[in-house]
């Protein structure tokens, strides 16, 4: 198409050269690589894929096949750190992986010697008792270019300062007479090192990036951030993000190309690998731009949330080596939501549900439960627990014989299902899931080694009015990347009938809890807001009693967080990795 510019290795050597100050980068001697006469148009792909943290041999020959399909193209980026895998959390500080990051990474620039594309890849270095999170441009056989982050992000999911030195201020760097700029990930969340990059002369600023999904947050990348970066240096930014879930992480994609005026040249999809070519020319005034191209559709609201959930548990089953799940499916609407989650991540024939009725199971419920798995076309058992619960009870009478019967014993329910789902976890294999949602969470409505034993929890940070909203939705939609896009997935019924969990007569949740779109408003703002009591209560008018009560549950279930297992993150404040509270603290607001 006359848009490629001619690669370091081919024909005759301009005057140009590209130095790079990597002490990696040919035995530590500068390496140079002599460019062609300026580009005045370019062929960049982006490469928006997942990781495999850790894996690097595997990251590296995913690298490699992006390269192969792409040979007419002049540069390939890909994501932060893809060579490592993002977030590394300590397996960082392991000095082998610094040490094979660096072999590969070496290897992989000598392959650029072919006359194929050039690659700029995230990686780690070393440098003494420093370790950088970088970016290193390769080229003509050689890594021509490293930057290091100057950002380092250190609040609620991140934590980098731990591991990594700040780099400083990165230079531009100078490729096949075009000057670029490298902004990593949070170094173009704020506006220091962007402008530092356009005072230095930046023509085009590419940004790569390992960042997480939260609610809005698509939005807030292209409109509030990266915008106000393009609209503050008057560059054009291409902002490339990577997909897939780590543990309680899940990255959206949702990768752009912004035009110096603000305009969208590009948006690659949310949650799918994509690699989008994009051509550049420079316009009349020497200016970089980007050449239209399609623009995605990203999810609405619920949809991004449920694609955030299935991505993550397929993700996590399949990298941990599940042949599947098993979950208990008690004909109420977090377990069955739960079962459709886990057949859209992985398939029907991998999700295994078990009915495990007590006396208190009404036929409803049993009913509603069947109904469920046979429209989401997996497996259901029916264990009885009626046998343990009254060896159970002949086991404790002498002990509890001057005590009356109260929470204890519905406690001993719940334990017993957690036993029996663990015991067909561990025989046949499938990973536990765990269905309690984040109202619950919040307030220790959970039963620790019952209903909260299992090995990750889609719901952990989906508040109860979410889990509703979820439901309805996947009721009326199959979704785009699932595997079993049948709809819908369980009977109205379980949505309508107001939640219990049977482990007495009569009972339901609101018995115990506020109703849960009050309690929701309550811990939205206790949790994500961080607000005292009384600031709840002026908002929303509620007894202050009731909000103080909510606190005090807030504060005293910490204990039972600490050892929940793992969920996927879709607030700026979810519990783990976001929101850090102790467990023996006596400060309330109330």
């Amino acid at each position: 198409m006359g848009l490629r510019a001619p690669l370091a290795s081919e024909g005759a050597k301009g005057k140009g050269e590209v130095a790079s100050h990597c002490p990696g980068a040919a035995g530590g001697i500068e390496a140079r690589v002599m460019t062609d006469a300026p580009a005045d148009t370019l062929t960049i792909v982006l490469s928006q894929m997942t990781q495999a943290v850790g894996d690097l041999a595997a990251n590296a020959e995913a690298m490699r096949s992006v390269r192969a399909r792409h040979g007419d193209a002049d540069l390939i980026v890909y994501p932060e750190l893809q060579l490592i895998g993002y977030p590394p959390e300590d397996l960082v500080l392991k000095p082998a992986l610094a040490a094979r990051a660096a072999t590969l990474l070496a290897e992989l620039a000598a392959e650029t010697a072919d006359g194929g594309p050039a690659m700029l890849v995230g990686s780690v270095e070393r440098d003494g008792p420093h370790l950088y999170n970088v970016v290193a441009l390769l080229d003509g056989g050689r890594i021509v270019a490293v930057r290091r982050k100057h950002e380092l992000p250190n609040y609620g999911t991140f934590d980098e300062k731990r591991v990594f030195a700040p780099g400083p201020l990165p230079d531009v760097v100078e490729w096949r007479g075009v000057k670029l700029g490298l902004p990593i990930c949070e170094d173009g969340w704020l506006p220091t090192v962007c402008r530092h990059l356009a005072a230095q002369g930046a023509e085009l600023l590419i940004s790569v990036n390992g960042s997480p999904y939260e609610i809005d947050k698509d939005d807030r990348r292209l409109s509030h951030v990266f915008g106000i970066r393009v609209a503050e240096t008057r560059l054009p930014l291409a902002f490339l993000n990577r997909i897939g879930g780590q543990d309680e992480l899940v990255f959206d994609g949702c990768s752009f190309v912004l035009n110096a005026d603000g305009s969208t040249a590009h948006r690659l999809a949310d949650w799918e690998a994509e690699e989008r070519v994009t051509h550049w020319a420079k316009d009349a005034d020497g200016r970089w731009i980007c050449a239209p191209g399609v623009v995605a559709a990203w999810d609405d609201h619920p949809a991004d949330i449920y694609h955030a959930m299935t991505i993550a548990l397929r993700d996590y089953v399949t990298r941990n080596r599940f042949p599947g799940v098993v979950l208990g499916l008690s004909g109420g609407i977090d377990s069955a939501i739960c079962a459709a989650i886990a057949a859209d991540a992985l398939g029907p024939d991998k999700v295994w549900c078990v009915m495990l009725p007590s006396r208190f199971t009404s036929k409803e419920s049993l009913d509603d439960a069947a109904r469920c798995a046979d429209m989401i076309g997996c497996r259901l058992d029916t264990i009885p627990i009626v046998p343990a619960v009254e060896a159970f009870d002949t086991m404790l009478e002498g002990s509890f014989a001057d005590r009356d019967v109260d929470i204890t014993e519905e406690n001993v329910q719940s334990r017993i299902r957690g036993v029996t789902l663990m015991a067909l976890s561990n025989k046949f294999g499938p990973m536990l899931l765990t269905t309690g949602n984040k109202s619950e969470m919040s307030v220790g409505y959970a039963t620790i080694y019952g209903d909260m034993a299992g090995g990750y929890n889609p719901l952990k940070d989906a508040y109860k009015t979410t889990v509703f909203a979820l439901a309805k939705w996947r009721n009326a939609h199959a979704p785009r990347l699932s595997r079993n896009p049948v709809a819908p997935v369980m009977p109205e019924r379980i949505i309508t009938k107001p939640p219990s969990a049977e482990l007495r007569p009569d009972q339901k949740d609101e018995d115990s809890l506020p109703p849960y779109e009050d309690l929701d408003r309550m811990l939205h703002m206790l949790v994500e807001e961080e607000a005292s009591v009384d600031d709840v209560v002026a908002r929303y008018g509620f007894d202050r009693d009731a909000v103080a009560r909510i606190e005090r549950l807030l504060a005293i279930a910490e204990y039972k967080r600490r050892q929940a297992p793992p969920g996927v993150k879709l607030s700026t404040r979810n519990f783990g990795r976001d929101r850090r509270y102790p467990i023996t603290h006596g400060f309330r607001t109330a």
